[in-house]
């Protein structure tokens, strides 16, 4: 989930930067972790207060324990383990003496934003030179230690081993090592892909054994001596203020200790700024709680009081049928469609959604005394934390220090920082420090939404049986109308995901959008604006290889054509590859073509299906990784559907966790089941009408696929993100297996089988 130019740029770390500066004695490039000593031969650990730091993520202990930084936020998803994994290999780490530290905000970490499946494929080749630098230092070291050539030492697990026998440990060498140079970068060697010990093996999570006993620490859990419970009663409307409010009954509550009220920031609100509303601040959550039940407020109304989402995504659909603004042009659309043989046309419409993850915003944060904050919090980005946080206290961000916690779950709701915020905002205001909670509702109801989308896709098939004209109408409000009044139309990285990057070999092409002006929260939700483009384009493929008679597999093979690199810079004014040049990241059909034929092979695709079970594909392209889906659905005479089997074919170039790779797409296909068969968030007057699970759905057990196999393409390409790339093909694959399973075609989402 990427960000548009209205929000913080993405910042990448040089290569040479990121080694050359972080050598010892580079001012504010250090991070020194002194740790106890352990009994242990002389020969395996040195001085126990040596402590080796060769960049901002790797420091050795004389104990021989190996420190690295975490410095992307976990939420599920690996990360905290296999950026360190990428160093852990590289410097030949033994993974059971390995420590790993989560970073606080600092901007000497380079980007800290988890957001947009980037983590790996944006520090992979950073980590890995961390990593070859500190096992050559090492090894250097031993060299010297010995008084032999560097080239008769070897790094294996934990020690560097002289070609007599010898062995020094690393903790032995920390306290040798501290006055070398860091070496020149033509010195570093990485490991062959086939020397990895730990990159493309099976690695269990690092905070595993902690997650299943309870003792790993989740945003909630964090404890602050003093520490009140703060609970806020927001408007309906997002960004609108109050007209009114009584607050002596609540005040009356026993345990209530302060009720206040906060600014409203008006609409668009921007991702950084508290909602506002009345503050119940108290000892405890039941009472926080029970103070808020007892408010009377008379709310205001705002610019988007009138707004009602289901006629809103009526009149967006109504606007799909006329032309928009060309986005994307081949050939002669016109000309193509009015000439072909047949011609197939479709209306698609997908509602709001909301995150919902299972741990709610929440944060702690202590205003202090010397007029600095800290913040403990299950945030996405530390460092946007920190500078919204500072910007709204007025206070320098240098004094605002985010503590990162174990994330209960975000798929982007947590890369938005207001409700740290507002946890800063009401601890400076009462003195103390506080802890927010948003229930389930306040969640639901007062969240960044998915943008709802219309669209229109025609497709001609000429006299040839050939798909001659491709025409695709998408119409959405952008998620920088969130913070930018003037961003009235969806922008061009919103419309690359899976509309402007269509990659099929059709002559005629005419990509269009148009003006849709947000009217409520807009954020990135996982996957973005691939979900309603792949739900779209994959169902579209299903109905065209029924209209070719062709098995949809051979057709979406067909459709793709020569194998090439498609220049879509050439293609599209302005094109969006994910933040990466074209040129490191090309469109490749031939990897599109290969998960596939993979998918195909695996999952037994074109077998016999008795009467209510059906099979259905799809594939897609999304940050930056190829994935192929069938899903197998069963129908039963009451419309009720399960999933028994979804097989997945992943190319995400170097496979660097298989482990979460495969949990990411387990989850993905849970996640995808809930947005197409339940989830559906709507808005009336102003106000969103669902506010827990009993009208806001989500994937029961029941719902949820029972099998999800995941096939891993072997590559040795860069690595692609894995966390975002399950969702798209699932929802239009398991849209045309229950096709295949009832004859009823799925265009708008969540499914409703009449």
């Amino acid at each position: 989930m990427m960000k548009d130019k209205s929000t913080p740029k993405i910042y990448k770390v040089s290569r040479r930067d990121f080694l050359r500066k972080s050598a010892i004695g580079a001012g504010g490039l250090m991070l020194g972790i002194q740790l106890s000593c352990e009994q242990k031969p002389k020969f395996l650990t040195g001085d126990p207060n040596a402590v080796f730091t060769p960049n901002v993520y790797i420091s050795i202990s004389g104990t021989g324990e190996v420190t690295l930084v975490a410095h992307r936020s976990e939420m599920g998803t690996g990360i905290r383990t296999s950026l360190p994994l990428i160093m852990a290999d590289e410097m030949e780490a033994d993974w059971d003496q390995v420590k790993i530290v989560q970073a606080v905000n600092d901007v000497k970490y380079g980007d800290q934003n988890t957001d947009g499946s980037y983590s790996v494929r944006m520090f992979y080749p950073q980590l890995r030179k961390a990593g070859a630098t500190v096992r050559l230092m090492l090894e250097k070291a031993a060299a010297r230690e010995w008084d032999v050539p560097v080239s008769e030492c070897k790094a294996q697990n934990h020690t560097v081993v002289h070609t007599s026998g010898e062995v020094f440990g690393y903790g032995y060498l920390a306290e040798k090592i501290g006055d070398m140079p860091i070496p020149d970068e033509s010195e570093i060697q990485l490991k062959a892909h086939e020397d990895f010990k730990y990159i493309t093996k099976k690695t269990s999570i690092y905070d595993l054994e902690d997650i299943v006993t309870g003792k790993a620490g989740f945003g909630l859990d964090t404890q602050v001596p003093g520490t009140k419970v703060a609970v806020v009663q927001r408007n309906p409307e997002a960004g609108a203020g109050i007209k009114s409010f009584k607050m002596e009954a609540a005040k009356q509550v026993p345990g209530v200790q302060k009720v206040f009220k906060v600014e409203a920031p008006g609409f668009p609100t921007g991702f950084e700024k508290p909602l506002g509303g009345i503050v119940v601040v108290a000892d405890d959550t039941w009472a926080a709680l029970k103070g808020r039940e007892a408010l009377e407020i008379e709310w205001d109304k705002g610019t988007n009081a009138g707004y009602d989402s289901v006629a809103y995504l009526d009149e967006l659909q109504d606007k799909t049928s006329r032309n928009g603004k060309i986005k994307r042009e081949q050939g002669n659309i016109k000309g193509a469609l009015s000439g072909a043989a047949k011609v197939i046309e479709a209306d698609f419409k997908v509602p709001h959604f909301s995150h919902s993850p299972m741990e709610t915003p929440c944060a702690v944060a202590h205003f202090k005394a010397d007029g600095s904050c800290e913040v403990w919090a299950p945030v996405q980005d530390p460092q946007w934390t920190g500078r919204a946080v500072a910007g709204v206290l007025g206070i320098e961000e240098e004094k605002v220090t985010v503590n990162v916690t174990l994330l209960g779950g975000a798929f982007g709701r947590k890369s938005k920082p207001e409700f740290a915020v507002e946890a800063a905002v009401i601890s400076k205001e009462t003195g103390s420090p506080i802890k927010l909670l948003w229930t389930r509702e306040d969640d639901i109801q007062s969240s960044f939404y998915h943008f709802l989308c219309a669209q229109h896709m025609k497709v001609g098939i000429d006299e040839n049986n050939k798909v001659s004209a491709w025409l695709h109408r998408s119409i959405f409000p952008s998620i920088g109308g969130s913070a930018d009044p003037n961003a009235k139309e969806a922008s061009n990285f919103e419309l690359c995901m899976g509309m402007l990057d269509m990659p099929f070999e059709v002559a005629n092409v005419c990509c269009e959008s148009n003006e849709a002006p947000t009217q409520i929260r807009i954020g990135w939700l996982r996957s973005v604006g691939n979900i309603n483009h792949a739900f779209a384009v994959g169902s579209m493929l299903d109905q065209v290889a029924e209209a070719r008679e062709m098995d949809p597999i051979d057709n979406a093979l067909d459709m793709i054509g020569a194998d090439r690199d498609i220049d879509f810079d050439n293609l599209v004014e302005g094109f969006w590859n994910y933040n990466e040049k074209v040129e490191d990241f090309p469109w490749s059909t031939v990897r599109f073509k290969n998960v596939i034929q993979t998918v195909k092979d695996k999952s037994g695709w074109g077998k016999e299906m008795p009467a209510g079970k059906g099979m259905g594909f799809a594939a897609h392209r999304s940050f930056l990784t190829y994935v192929a889906c069938v899903v197998e659905v069963e129908v039963d005479d009451n419309n009720n559907i399960k999933i028994p089997m979804v097989h997945f074919a992943v190319d995400c170039g170097v496979p660097v966790n298989p482990e979460r790779i495969k949990a990411q797409f387990e989850g993905g296909a849970a996640f995808g089941a809930s947005l197409a068969l339940k989830s559906e968030i709507t808005v009336k007057d102003g106000a969103v009408q669902q506010n827990n699970f009993h009208d806001y759905l989500v994937a029961r057990i029941t719902d949820a696929p029972y099998e999800t196999a995941v096939h891993i393409i072997d590559s040795q390409e860069n690595p692609t993100g894995v966390g975002e790339p399950p969702v798209p093909p699932f929802i239009p694959a398991l849209c045309n297996a229950i096709y295949q399973a009832t004859g009823q075609r799925i265009t708008k989402l969540p499914v409703r089988l009449s």
